[in-house]
């Protein structure tokens, strides 16, 4: 018995080389996507929608509740929210002066430049 026939003895013979397969998610249904309306009444509201930015749902945020009773918190709960969209390749803009949109990353807000004086039909 030489050396070879040694080693020869730990190959496996049945290993296939080559390429892994790996499961791709199924969508439960083809180019549906979900948009969510969500409330943006205290601060403490900007974690469930963090959440949900996370998870991958387009949302639609009313912040009047929270603009009304204190600017600064809404500041802060939109620089939170803002820092989720970034960290998951998202988007977040202003819809009105009541309502933003935030995205996961999936999505993106398109965003028309409108000149001065000119009006969006």
């Amino acid at each position: 018995m030489g050396i070879k026939d040694f080693f020869k003895r730990f190959k496996s013979k049945s290993e296939p080389e080559g390429y892994v397969e790996i499961e791709q998610k199924q969508k439960t249904e083809q180019g549906k996507v979900t948009v969510q309306i969500e409330k943006l009444d205290e601060f403490s509201d900007a974690e469930r929608i963090q959440r949900k930015i996370r998870e991958g749902m387009i949302l639609f945020v009313k912040v009047k509740g929270l603009k009304d009773k204190n600017i600064d918190e809404l500041k802060r709960a939109i620089e939170r929210i803002k820092k989720t969209c970034l960290a998951v390749n998202g988007d977040i803009a202003g819809v009105s002066d009541d309502w933003i949109v935030a995205t996961p990353g999936h999505a993106q807000v398109h965003r028309e430049v409108v000149e001065k004086g000119e009006e969006i039909d």
